[in-house]
């Protein structure tokens, strides 16, 4: 994907993702986020919670993966921000999307503003948050 094209309202490319039990178990490990929650059915459930939840950390990572994937070596992503709505659980798919909400064009860079989301299988956006990228001059086009 070519950022320096982008025009505001142009969507990335989606993430989908299929995670499972031990994505939750690894990322724990990765992360030191131990918190039973995330590991644990039955504590989960105890917690009145549908399953053992996906961690916010990872969910973010995600929604900076969907802006970073097709970003590759162009440009730097600068500004990252999550806000959760809701849970999300292993084995039920999600989806990372973004979508270009502004584009400044200056001298030395363009800086690209993105909304993004995660939609669970049902739709309902369970994390929404932005991203901001640079790009630098020769790579923005003129």
């Amino acid at each position: 994907m070519d950022f320096a094209s982008l025009a505001v309202g142009d969507a990335l490319p989606s993430l989908p993702l299929q995670p499972e039990y031990m994505d939750l178990v690894v990322y724990a490990g990765t992360s030191r986020d131990y918190f039973i929650i995330h590991h644990d059915r039955d504590a989960a459930r105890a917690a009145r919670l549908p399953d053992v939840i996906i961690q916010g950390s990872l969910k973010a990572g995600w929604l900076g993966r969907v802006v970073t994937g097709p970003l590759g070596e162009q440009g730097v992503l600068r500004e990252l921000g999550v806000q959760y709505r809701g849970v999300d659980v292993p084995d039920r798919a999600v989806t990372a999307r973004g979508v270009l909400r502004a584009r400044e064009d200056g001298p030395g860079e363009t800086v690209l503003s993105f909304d993004l989301w995660l939609e669970n299988d049902e739709g309902a956006r369970t994390v929404v948050g932005s991203a901001v990228v640079a790009l630098p001059a020769r790579t923005a086009g003129s």
